[in-house]
């Protein structure tokens, strides 16, 4: 759905993207994630046509952004960071302006006008003024927008931002059930989000990819954690004897047991359950570490 190739962009003397280079496959739902001054309101504004790179290429449903903008965009339902509503308009006429700046045909609008209505619970708020509905209301109406034409690829930048608890679950919920009929790009800095939402991020830094990997893979390490019953001599040393450890770190857990953190370069956990075995330690757990997508944010931020 999109395929990025080393598109670059520079802003007078200031390198926003260097060689930036991903794809998205249809169905996927992708976090964009990035610092402030990353790079991802450049890629997205990219990926929608409103700029365009200095060298490298675009596509969108296998359509040139560049070369064809228009069709590029007609494909593409978008949700920005502000939304531009007309708070003394109706959400029902917002909707009807929004499919008449896309030169929707006329006689399908009403039913593309409802099936958006529904697809986002807004049916008994379609009378309603816009200025008079709830920050929430007001985001579900966006989405609306944004899905009116019933887009292959959605972009939602930071569709959550400002939103209290219970919105926020109720456009999480929103954005999944839209998932199953649309390509969505999501970006947001809120990582708690991310990890709840989408199947894989692309994490830009300084303007280039640092990483780009389904979820449950950029949160796995190859470091180990074992959990022991009972405490015994030596743990640590025989762990390091084992080679290929560059570290053993030892800690207590919340309830108690003695703990430690083996870290490698390649999961070892099958060695570290037979030297265990071999020496008699009262097993607990035994596990592969895993980190947060936050953890894991800040070691590339740290990095880079």
């Amino acid at each position: 759905m999109i395929s990025v190739r080393n598109i670059s962009k520079a802003y007078g003397e200031v390198q926003a993207l260097k060689n930036v280079d991903f794809e998205v496959a249809e169905g996927e739902i992708v976090g964009l994630l990035g610092p402030n001054g990353a790079g991802k309101s450049t890629t997205i504004k990219i990926l929608t046509g409103y700029l365009h790179p200095d060298s490298g290429s675009v596509e969108i449903d296998g359509l040139d952004v560049v070369a064809q903008t228009r069709a590029v965009q007609a494909r593409i339902g978008y949700l920005p960071e502000t939304t531009p509503l007309y708070p003394n308009l109706s959400v029902q006429s917002y909707l009807k302006l929004m499919a008449d700046m896309r030169a929707l045909d006329p006689a399908q609008q009403p039913a593309l006008i409802s099936e958006a209505l529904a697809a986002t619970g807004l049916v008994e708020h379609r009378a309603r003024l816009i200025g008079h509905l709830s920050k929430g209301l007001r985001q579900r109406v966006g989405l609306a927008q944004a899905i009116l034409h019933r887009p292959k690829l959605l972009i939602l930048d930071e569709p959550t931002i400002g939103l209290d608890p219970t919105q926020v679950v109720e456009v999480r919920a929103l954005i999944k059930r839209l998932a199953q009929n649309s390509t969505i790009l999501f970006s947001s800095h809120i990582l708690s989000e991310v990890e709840a939402i989408c199947d894989r991020v692309i994490i830009i830094m300084n303007g280039e990819v640092k990483a780009d990997a389904r979820l449950v893979d950029l949160t796995t390490t190859s470091d180990a954690v074992l959990v022991l019953q009972t405490a015994a001599d030596g743990v640590a040393e025989r762990l390091m004897a084992m080679g290929q450890i560059e570290r053993v770190e030892s800690f207590t857990t919340p309830d108690g047991y003695p703990a430690y953190r083996i870290r490698s370069e390649r999961d070892i956990t099958p060695v570290i359950y037979e030297v265990a075995r071999q020496e008699n330690w009262h097993v607990r757990e035994l596990r592969r570490e895993t980190m947060t997508l936050e953890a894991t944010f800040n070691r590339l931020a740290t990095a880079a």
